[in-house]
């Protein structure tokens, strides 16, 4: 993978629907390579929530780099939802998973104004999104033998063009 400064990097979101075979391939490829295999967790990971999110993936060379999926509310929570966080262990270091969250919670807002973000974090992370605005609401809880915490979003709405 080139990690060039110059290396373009393409962002995608699109509906479940609307993702070729080959997009959804590297993100489910993505999404097993580390939580099933690095995180050594077994988990049944396609939960047929991918059906009604919108996906967003960032590309490079060719390659996907990180993905998440934005639901709507109703779906997860009362609140939308971000989940599947996953940034490729080639990428990391590149600041992508900011990125990545930053533009999921600007496309929640945009696409379901009012509603509100709530996520499952791993504990692990809970520094990592407190930093993005999320605030935490409950205790721990355990899921697929992981520590992981509720969180919402209470950071600022983003600026319109």
């Amino acid at each position: 993978m080139s990690t060039a400064p110059g290396a373009a990097l393409r962002w995608q979101t699109s509906a479940f629907g609307e993702l070729s075979l080959e997009a959804l391939y590297a993100a489910l490829q993505l999404r097993q390579a580390v939580f099933v295999v690095e995180q050594n967790c077994p988990y049944q990971d396609l939960d047929d929530l991918d059906k009604e999110a919108f996906h967003m993936l960032c590309w490079r060379d060719g390659k996907l780099l990180a993905t998440q999926r934005c639901l709507p509310p109703g779906r997860c929570y009362t609140q939308s939802a971000i989940g599947r966080i996953v940034v490729s262990p080639e990428a990391r270091g590149l600041k992508l998973g900011r990125e990545l969250v930053q533009r999921g919670i600007d496309f929640n807002l945009a696409q379901w104004p009012g509603s509100g973000i709530r996520i499952g974090a791993q504990a692990y992370l809970l520094d990592f999104y407190t930093g993005l605005g999320f605030v935490s609401e409950e205790d721990d809880y355990v899921e697929d033998g992981i520590p992981h915490v509720h969180m919402r979003y209470e950071g600022p709405e983003p600026v319109s063009p």
